[in-house]
């Protein structure tokens, strides 16, 4: 956490907000920042319908809103919610979430990004990871 922290007082900013032009050092920082451009809130209390942008917001709300504490041992992680940054669509499920990725947003970096990670390869068996995607024009070689 202390190597995170520090990051963020560097003055080179490795991520930028294509909105507002923003330096992040870290991606997390810049999907956190980018959901106040989009309006996308995929954290959303049970109990009135009101949603948040990040998970702590929503947690802070639970506890101080409808008195409802989370309960998680030190170190315990929660689950993973997989958040669609172009339209919001949410999932608890990996595959489901690149699925919609692949069939709704087939250029998204997201997607690029799942394809160098697992190795995936194209149809002609080229690794997809060595593709160059341009939007609206299919796969280059």
């Amino acid at each position: 956490m202390l190597t995170r922290h520090l990051k963020c007082h560097s003055m080179v900013k490795k991520h930028v907000c294509r909105y507002c032009a923003k330096g992040f050092n870290d991606t997390f920082d810049l999907k956190r920042h980018m959901r106040t451009h989009t309006g996308i809130r995929p954290y959303r209390c049970e109990l009135c319908e009101k949603a948040f942008t990040q998970r702590c917001s929503l947690e802070s709300h639970l506890k101080k809103i409808h008195g409802v504490r989370q309960q998680y041992a030190y170190r315990e992680r929660r689950s993973k919610i997989f958040v669609c940054e172009d339209c919001g669509f949410t999932s608890t499920h990996g595959d489901e979430y690149y699925l919609h990725i692949r069939e709704r947003h087939p250029g998204s970096p997201a997607l690029r990004r799942y394809y160098r990670k697992h190795g995936h390869t194209g149809a002609a068996g080229h690794k997809l990871g060595a593709v160059v995607l341009y939007p609206g024009a299919g796969y280059y070689l």
